[in-house]
């Protein structure tokens, strides 16, 4: 009896022990993870144009959280005093390194250059530069109408697809109401490729831009287009060929001539008729 007491304590000091060990994993699994304290990021305190030189008044704080880390973010605002702001900044956005022009790079137009890009400068027409409607930051393509050197017939060539327009004269920002501005020099930003692309380009004939509808960054298959090609399916007239013939007339039968001989005695004469 005694026996299978202790037996039945033993029973229930082990069920017991294994109840309270799954309530404790389970409160444990359930238990919350502990917060973690946000990262603070610097960021614009008011809106930033592109072109404007940091200073501390224009950066503040907030909170970020930390599980989700920004690329290029900033911690210190110390850091991007003096630097050049590439491109629009609105309140409260986290300023990132590739926003900004280089460390270094100065004021003016080369500190609106990024990294491994060109600024290059091209002339066109004032009517054909779509009547003076381009603006910073508008999306152009750049095409040039040569003389091969085979031909003296001139052809059009797309020379670059999607070319941002960095300056259109000495204006590296659009007018806030929207004006176009009626110059002949556009200041293009390239990469050096495209850069030597332009150049040349400007070298063989005339430059003419074509503005791109915004947010159209497709570049389409082209090919150069031939003065013959202006009227598709109209060919040149046929040049008349004069064709020069020989009439051959036959020489008519000459008519037998009539003799008549008159004899009268001693004088006799004779006489033709045709």
């Amino acid at each position: 009896m005694v026996r299978r007491f202790i037996f039945a304590i033993v029973v229930a000091l082990v069920l017991s022990g294994a109840i309270l060990f799954v309530l404790v994993r389970k409160m444990a699994h359930n238990q919350a993870a502990p917060v973690q304290a946000p990262i603070q990021y610097v960021a614009a305190a008011h809106p930033i144009n592109p072109g404007d030189i940091l200073k501390r008044e224009d950066l503040t704080m907030i909170n970020w959280p930390r599980t989700n880390p920004l690329a290029g973010s900033f911690v210190k605002a110390e850091d991007l005093v003096g630097r050049v702001a590439l491109y629009p900044l609105t309140p409260g956005q986290p300023v990132l390194d590739q926003e900004l022009a280089a460390a270094g790079a100065g004021m003016g137009l080369s500190g609106r250059v990024p990294a491994g890009m060109r600024a290059v400068a091209l002339r066109s027409d004032q009517v054909i530069g779509v009547a003076g409607f381009m603006m910073p930051a508008t999306h152009v393509d750049v095409l040039v109408t040569y003389k091969p050197d085979n031909s003296q017939d001139p052809i059009t060539a797309t020379v670059l697809q999607n070319a941002e327009v960095l300056a259109v004269g000495h204006e590296v920002q659009p007018d806030p109401s929207g004006k176009p501005a009626n110059v002949d020099v556009v200041t293009l930003l390239l990469s050096l490729q495209d850069a030597q692309k332009a150049v040349l380009a400007a070298a063989q004939g005339s430059i003419h831009f074509v503005l791109r509808r915004g947010g159209d960054a497709e570049e389409a298959q082209v090919t150069p287009v031939a003065v013959n090609q202006l009227i598709a399916g109209v060919a040149a007239p046929k040049k008349a060929v004069a064709v020069a013939t020989r009439r051959v007339v036959a020489a008519e039968p000459k008519a037998k001539a009539w003799v008549v001989e008159t004899d009268l005695g001693s004088k006799k004469t004779t006489e033709s008729f045709n």
